[in-house]
């Protein structure tokens, strides 16, 4: 595997251009200066004398080096070995609600983005636990499988919007369902399930669901999005609030915090609930928690060492160098090379 440690640096190489057209203007030049001063067929004998390619050979050997030079300095490295990195941790299986109810303003700047600003402070402190993401409303749906991978976590959590499920309704029992399919088999312990949403659950039996993970080992810990007093559910037309979500009968739908739903799944989970606010400081106990768990050992192969070869390139280019400086214009040799070593050229 190779890679470079410093790609940056090859932006240098386009200096190479302007100095390719600055020789060549010289070059012009030159010929010009020269058909001025004498005849065509004594300038023409004068550059038989000088060497006719030397100039333009010394010039390809300074542009050569100084390649090297900038390829020495990106510092191209090659990974020598793939090892084992032994990790301990947990592993985290968060269930976002999704549903139209988690667009409610009663935490700023919505339920939903709330959360995902909080399980995005999370990802921050987590240290080698293994983290997947499902989003669920009237169905649940694995959007990040579990792994270390946080930036894949972040890039994902950032783009789930209030239409992310298709099918409307809360589901919470169905998302429980779905996380614990997502762990390992075998496994009776160092796993958790984060539940956040707001508890307005419609569909299914969430609480047996819960026990069932229990059994399996899974901690169940919950996080309510809202508040008990409610909030409309805003509705938008692309960025303009149009109005609010209506009931059949023409009134506001007021979208409450069920809190003690929340209570209850968490109980029997083995966890605890947490009511979020504005101060976002509600994950701070259940990662308290977590990082408190008892941690299991996995491994994750990788390229871990990686050896420089930036001086092959630096070697190159003083080589090349050398042979610039012993090349002479004149003639056909090497007249520095000839008088140390005594050689004709």
């Amino acid at each position: 595997m190779i890679r470079l440690a410093h790609a940056e640096y090859l932006y240098a190489l386009f200096l190479l251009i302007p100095l390719a057209a600055v020789y060549l203007h010289a070059s012009a030049r030159r010929k010009k200066m020269m058909d001025r001063f004498g005849s065509p067929e004594l300038m023409r004998s004068l550059v038989r004398e000088q060497g006719k390619f030397k100039r333009p050979l010394k010039f390809l050997l300074l542009a050569a080096a100084a390649a090297f030079v900038v390829l020495g300095l990106a510092n191209p490295q090659i990974g020598t070995r793939l090892e084992e990195v032994k990790r301990e941790g947990v592993d985290v299986m968060v269930a976002l609600d999704v549903s139209g109810s988690m667009t409610a303003e009663d935490i700023k700047p919505n339920r939903l983005d709330h959360a995902r600003q909080n399980i995005s402070r999370m990802l921050n402190r987590l240290d080698n636990d293994r983290v997947g993401l499902i989003v669920f409303a009237g169905q649940s749906y694995l959007q990040v499988p579990l792994t270390t991978d946080y930036s894949a976590v972040r890039l994902v959590l950032n783009a789930i919007g209030p239409d992310a499920v298709p099918v409307p309704g809360t589901a919470i029992g169905s998302a429980i369902r779905l996380a614990r399919e997502s762990f390992l088999s075998g496994e009776t312990k160092h796993k958790v399930i984060l539940l956040v949403t707001d508890g307005e659950n419609h569909e299914d039996d969430a609480l047996t669901e819960a026990a069932a993970a229990r059994e399996e080992g899974v901690v169940i810990h919950t996080i309510g999005m809202g508040s008990v007093e409610g909030s409309p559910i805003p509705v938008y037309s692309g960025h303009t609030l149009t109005g609010f979500k209506k009931a059949g009968d023409g009134s506001v739908v007021i979208s409450k915090l069920d809190g003690d739903m929340l209570g209850e799944i968490a109980e029997a989970g083995g966890g605890v609930y947490v009511r979020a606010t504005n101060r976002q400081s509600e994950f701070d106990e259940i990662f308290s928690r977590i990082a408190s768990m008892e941690k299991k050992e996995f491994g994750a192969k990788m390229f871990t060492d990686y050896e420089d070869r930036f001086q092959y390139f630096i070697a190159m280019a003083l080589l090349l160098l050398l042979l610039e400086f012993f090349l002479s214009e004149k003639g056909t040799g090497w007249s520095l090379a000839s008088k140390l070593f005594r050689v004709k050229p």
